[in-house]
C-alpha cells in the first residue's frame, strides 16, 4: 500500500464514521467531515503536537473546530487517535442525551475538545485568544516550556459572521504568527451556493489585515503538508484557503447543500461506500487503519516526553509558578492583601465612583496576582482597567499585561474566553455596560463552559448622564441576570467593589460581570468586616432595633438612595431596614433560612434600582414598590435625570408613606 493509498484510507475512516453516526442519529452534518477529512488527516498525523494519554498537557497545540456543526470530524479523530473519552459507543450515540458526542463540540464533555463551538465565528475568536495566551506565556516562561501553535478549521459561515472581522484584524495587528486558520472553502452554505449571498475575496480581506494568505487543494495531502510548513514559517498569522468538496465521495450529493445539514440516506451511503472503496459495515474501521491512527497518536506523545525533560530541568521557582497558574490557583498572598486593603478603606471611608474604586482595587490585585491580563475596548480612560503594573502588550512585545482591544467588544469577549481556556491567565476587560449586548454571545458561552473571565462594565445606568438613552443601560441588569452560571455584581461602594472583585477572582467555574458607576458614591460600609458580606449576594446593611415596617432593597448606586430614605423614614418615626443586593445569583445560592431572614416580613417592601423591575419581585413580591425605570433614559446631567425619573430618596419616602396610609 502506497503512502497515498494509506492516507486515503485513513481519511475515509473519518468520513464513514461521520456518515454512519449522522445516519444513526438521523440528524447532523456529514458534509464538512467528508470534505475536510484530508486536511484533518495530514494535520493530526504529521503536524499537530498532542498526547491522547495526557490531553490537558500545557504545551499541546490547540485545534479549534470553529465550524462546530461538523462535530463528527472532531469526534471521529479523537476516537481514532485513542482519546479515552471517545469510544466507538460514544460515536454510536451521537447527538443523544447524555452522550459526550453532542450536536456541536462542547467543552468539558470530553478531553480533546478545546472549546464549545456552534455559533459560527466564535471558535475563530477563541483561537485568537489562545494564540495571545501562548505568546504571553512564552514571554513569561520561555520557549522551552511554551511553544505551540493554534490551528483552526473555519467554514464560510465563520468568515461571514461579523465577529470574524474583529478577530482577524486583532490577530493581524498583534502578529500572531502561530495562529494558522484553515478555511474550508467549499462554497456551500445551508441556502445553497455561497455566491448567492457573498462575493468577498477572503484572501484579500485577510491580507489587508496583515495576514499571510495561502491556497491549497484540500484533497491533496502532499500540497496540504507543504502549505502547513509554509504557514509555520510565517511571521504573521496565516489563512489557508483549502478548496474542498462538501460531502466528498457522495456521488449525488457531493458539492451541494444536500450534504450539509442532513443524513445522506441509506441509498446514497451505499453508493458512497462503493465510490470510495469502503466495503465495511457501519462504524467498522479496518484494524490496520485503526492501528495507523493509534500510532499517529503515539507519535505526538514523544513531544510530550521531550517537554517533560525540559520542564524537569527548569528553575524550581519557575516550575512551581507555571503549575500554579495553569491549575488556576490564586497566589497565597491574595487573601491577606484583600483584608489589609479592606481595613484601610474602613478607616479612610473614600467617596468615589465604583469604576474608580475598581481601579484602586485592581492596583492592589495586580500587584499580588501576576497572571491577570487586563484590557479595554478603546475605553481605558473610562473603564479604569489599567494600573501601573499592566504595561500594554504590543505586536512586538508580549511582556506587558494590558491589551488594547480596540473597538471590538465581541472579538474581545471571544478572545478572553480563548485566553481562559488556554490556561495560566485570568483575563479581565473593560467596556460600557450598554455594550454587553455586543459581548453577550461570548459571555453566554463563557457561562456554558464555566470559564473565569471577568468583564468590567462601567457607566451602568442613567447615572452616566449626558450621553443619553443610546448609552444608558436599562434592561441590561435583567438581561445579564438571566444568563445561567453568570454572576452579575453591582457594588454600592469601594468596599463592596473590593469584595466583588475578590469573589470574581476566586470563582474558577464561571464568568463575572462587574457593573460600575460613572458618578461618585459615598462609602456605605462604615466598619471593617473580615468576612466577605457580598458573598451572600444580599445582606442587611442597616437594621433597626424595632420591628421594621419597611425594608428597602437596592443595588449599586441606588443603595445610597435607600440609605438616605431610611434616615428620612426614621426621622418620621417609621422603622426601616436597608438591604444591599450586590448579586442576585449569590443570594439564590444561600440557605432558605438566610434568604427568608434577609427578605424579612416587613409590611412594605421597596426595591430601588436604576433599571427595569424584572427580577426584583423575588425580593418585594408582586405587590411591592419598585422605584426605578419603566422605559429608556434621556440626555442630561445625571442628578437631573434621577429627579426626572423619580429615583430619589424623596420618591422612596413618599411611596412608603402613601402605602402605609392606604
Amino acid at each position: 500500500m502506497t503512502d497515498l493509498e494509506k492516507h486515503h484510507r485513513m481519511a475515509n475512516a473519518i468520513r464513514f464514521l461521520a456518515i454512519d453516526a449522522v445516519e444513526q442519529a438521523k440528524s447532523g452534518h456529514p458534509g464538512l467531515p467528508m470534505g475536510a477529512a484530508d486536511i484533518a488527516t495530514v494535520l493530526f498525523t504529521e503536524f499537530l503536537k498532542f498526547d491522547p494519554t495526557t490531553p490537558d498537557w500545557a504545551d499541546r497545540d490547540r485545534f479549534v473546530l470553529s465550524a462546530g456543526h461538523g462535530s463528527m470530524l472532531l469526534y471521529s479523530l479523537l476516537y481514532l487517535l485513542g482519546y479515552e473519552d471517545f469510544t466507538l459507543d460514544e460515536l454510536k450515540n451521537f447527538r443523544q442525551l447524555g452522550s459526550r458526542t453532542a450536536g456541536h463540540p462542547e467543552y468539558g464533555h470530553g478531553a480533546g475538545i478545546e472549546t464549545t463551538t456552534g455559533p459560527l465565528g466564535q471558535g475563530f475568536g477563541n483561537a485568537v485568544g489562545m494564540a495571545i495566551a501562548e505568546r504571553l506565556q512564552a514571554d513569561r516562561f520561555g520557549k522551552s516550556l511554551v511553544d505551540h501553535y493554534t490551528y483552526v478549521l473555519a467554514g464560510d459561515g465563520c468568515l461571514m459572521e461579523g465577529i470574524s472581522q474583529e478577530a482577524l484584524t486583532l490577530a493581524g495587528h498583534l502578529k500572531l504568527n502561530k495562529l494558522i486558520v484553515f478555511w474550508d472553502d467549499n462554497g456551500i452554505s445551508i441556502d445553497g451556493k455561497v455566491e448567492i449571498t457573498d462575493s468577498t475575496n477572503q484572501l484579500e480581506r485577510f491580507e489587508a489585515s496583515g495576514w499571510n494568505t495561502l491556497r491549497v487543494d484540500g484533497h491533496d495531502p502532499e500540497a496540504i503538508a507543504a502549505v502547513i510548513k509554509q504557514a509555520q514559517e510565517s511571521d504573521s498569522p496565516t489563512l489557508i484557503a483549502a478548496k474542498t468538496t462538501i460531502g466528498f465521495g457522495a456521488p449525488n450529493k457531493a458539492g451541494t447543500a444536500k450534504a450539509h445539514g442532513a443524513p445522506l440516506g441509506a441509498e446514497e451511503i451505499a453508493l458512497t461506500r462503493e465510490a470510495l472503496n469502503w466495503p465495511h459495515e457501519p462504524f467498522e474501521v479496518p484494524s490496520d487503519i485503526l492501528d495507523a491512527w493509534r500510532i499517529a497518536g503515539l507519535r505526538s506523545a514523544h513531544a510530550h516526553k521531550d517537554w517533560q525533560k525540559r520542564f524537569a530541568e527548569a528553575d524550581t521557582e519557575a516550575r512551581a509558578e507555571f503549575e500554579r497558574r495553569n491549575r488556576g490557583d490564586l497566589p497565597s498572598t491574595f487573601t491577606q492583601a484583600v483584608l489589609d486593603y479592606k481595613k484601610q478603606l474602613a478607616a479612610d471611608q473614600p467617596t468615589m465612583a465604583t469604576r474608580k474604586a475598581s481601579e484602586a482595587v485592581l492596583n492592589v490585585i495586580n500587584e499580588v496576582v501576576p497572571e491577570t491580563i487586563g484590557g479595554s475596548a478603546d475605553l481605558t480612560g473610562s473603564n479604569n482597567t489599567k494600573t501601573p503594573q499592566t504595561v500594554p502588550v504590543t505586536p512586538d512585545d508580549f511582556s506587558g499585561r494590558y491589551i488594547h482591544y480596540g473597538i471590538r467588544e465581541h472579538g474581545m469577549a471571544a478572545a478572553m474566553n480563548g485566553m481562559a481556556l488556554h490556561g495560566g491567565i485570568i483575563p479581565y476587560s473593560g467596556g460600557f455596560l450598554i455594550f454587553s449586548d455586543y459581548c453577550r454571545p461570548s459571555i453566554r458561552l463563557a457561562a456554558l463552559m464555566k470559564q473565569r473571565v471577568i468583564h468590567v462594565m462601567t457607566h451602568d445606568s442613567i447615572g452616566l448622564g449626558e450621553d443619553g438613552p443610546t448609552h444608558q443601560p436599562v434592561e441590561h441588569f435583567a438581561a445579564l441576570r438571566a444568563i445561567p452560571d453568570l454572576t452579575l455584581y453591582r457594588p454600592a461602594d469601594i468596599t463592596e467593589t473590593l469584595e466583588c472583585w475578590q469573589l470574581a477572582l476566586e470563582h474558577r467555574d464561571g464568568p463575572s460581570v462587574l457593573a460600575l458607576t460613572r458618578q461618585n458614591l459615598p462609602s456605605v460600609r462604615k466598619t471593617y468586616e473580615e468576612s466577605n458580606l457580598c458573598a451572600k449576594g444580599a445582606y442587611v446593611l442597616m437594621d433597626t432595633d424595632d420591628d421594621a415596617a419597611v425594608t428597602l432593597f437596592a443595588s449599586g448606586s441606588e443603595v445610597e438612595i435607600a440609605v438616605d430614605a431610611q434616615k428620612e423614614l426614621s426621622e418620621a418615626g417609621i422603622a426601616a431596614r436597608v438591604v444591599s443586593v450586590p448579586s442576585f445569583e449569590l443570594f439564590e445560592a444561600q440557605s432558605d433560612d438566610y434568604k427568608a431572614d434577609v427578605i424579612g416580613n416587613s409590611a412594605v417592601k421597596v426595591a430601588v434600582e436604576a433599571g427595569i423591575r424584572m427580577g426584583w419581585d423575588r425580593f418585594i413580591g408582586n405587590d411591592g414598590i419598585f422605584v426605578g425605570m419603566t422605559g429608556f433614559g434621556a440626555s442630561g446631567p445625571y442628578k437631573a435625570l434621577y429627579e426626572h425619573f423619580g429615583i430619589t430618596s424623596d420618591a422612596v419616602v413618599a411611596s412608603v408613606k402613601e402605602r402605609l396610609e392606604a
